[in-house]
């Protein structure tokens, strides 16, 4: 696991990095404005976890949104619906996934919303399907969401914003 912007603490060395396995955690220090990218939230603070293309990591990605949910004060049903939301998401991508890469989820933190965003290369470059049963259901539980495939035309990527409070505007 690597830490970025963490303080140092046993078990680290002095850049504050642990590397233990397949899971990659970099965290940020608040810092204005935002550093990329184009999610509808003014970020705060950013978590990003890269972990391989397969199922099996993605009990990590779920137990990250709920913690970072609950951290900005979401409501219980709110954080079991990003849970929920992350995992279809999330599943969406790996169908169609390279063998052997990495599945990133960067969540951004502002103060009452998070933006989290899944993506992975994929075989075909194409983003999900906007008229499937997964993609309603993924809307009906995140509030906005949007697709979208990178410059290098293989990776896809999977924004969704969910305000707290309801406070959401759904895209379709």
């Amino acid at each position: 696991m690597r830490a970025v912007g963490a303080a140092q603490t046993p078990g680290t060395n002095a850049g504050g990095t642990v590397d233990q396995g397949a899971v990659e955690l970099t965290e940020a220090a608040s810092r204005p404005g935002s550093a990329g990218g184009s999610t509808a939230v003014e970020e705060r603070d950013f978590v990003e976890v890269r972990i391989p293309a397969v199922g099996a990591y993605l009990s990590v990605l779920r137990t990250a949104t709920a913690g970072l949910a609950a951290r900005l004060d979401f409501t219980l049903d709110e954080i079991e619906d990003l849970r929920i939301a992350v995992d279809e998401s999330c599943a969406m991508l790996l169908q169609k996934a390279v063998e052997g890469t990495s599945l990133t989820c960067r969540f951004d933190l502002a103060d009452s919303a998070l933006a989290i965003t899944v993506s992975a290369p994929t075989s075909d470059g194409k983003p999900p399907a906007r008229d499937t049963f997964a993609w309603t259901v993924l809307t009906a539980l995140a509030g906005e969401v949007d697709a979208v495939t990178a410059e290098d035309g293989r990776t896809v990527a999977i924004t969704m914003v969910k305000r707290r409070d309801g406070q959401e505007t759904t895209s379709e």
